[in-house]
């Protein structure tokens, strides 16, 4: 159960030497936490995750991560416009189980079967969240997940998440001080200090 996921070591990173983003940054996640990352826009919290994606690399430290998907804040680039959602999912995912998950999430098959610009912000975005829980994985980044949601799906999402919070771990990051508290085993703050 406590399995770690991911192990972030003394990274630094900056996009110039003189302004590192992070400086000798540490993290450490398990199986069943949830973490949340939080700060002002511009400290790093989106280059952190795309550290841990392997899309950048850090000038020092290491980053080892199980086996991830992840959710970002902007559904629409999330999905490619000309194939189904359903299409989209069995890209990258086994549909096994996705009937129960579907309606939770408040979604229904026609969704599935729509290309993504036929459904709302919100829809879509619960449509993120659906591929990345079937991805079955050790580890969900979500980022900014719930910002396209009205209050009532945000409460409802991260209840879902945590209910299925039981084979992994969670990295959250958000703006919302009263979710990240919520749900959160414990809150990082990334200051203007990097």
């Amino acid at each position: 159960m406590n399995t770690e996921v991911l192990s972030v070591e003394s990274i630094c990173f900056g996009y110039t030497k003189e302004r590192p983003i992070l400086s000798d940054f540490s993290l450490k996640l398990r199986r069943g936490e949830i973490k949340a990352i939080v700060g002002p826009s511009g400290v790093g919290k989106s280059t952190l995750f795309s550290l841990i994606l392997g899309e950048r690399h850090p000038s020092r430290g290491t980053i080892r991560s199980s086996r991830l998907s992840q959710v970002f804040q902007d559904p629409y680039s999330s999905f490619h416009p000309t194939y189904t959602i359903r299409e989209q999912i069995r890209e990258v995912a086994s549909m096994e189980g996705y009937e129960e998950l579907l309606s939770s999430m408040g979604l229904e098959e026609t969704h599935l079967d729509a290309l993504p610009h036929k459904l709302s912000g919100g829809q879509l975005q619960r449509c993120s969240i659906l591929r990345a829980l079937l991805m079955k994985p050790e580890l969900l980044l979500l980022d900014e997940p719930t910002s396209a949601l009205d209050n009532l799906n945000q409460l409802d999402i991260m209840q879902l998440i945590v209910r299925n919070i039981g084979d992994m771990g969670v990295l959250l990051i958000t703006h919302d001080a009263d979710l990240a508290q919520w749900c959160a085993d414990e809150i990082i703050v990334l200051g203007a200090d990097g």
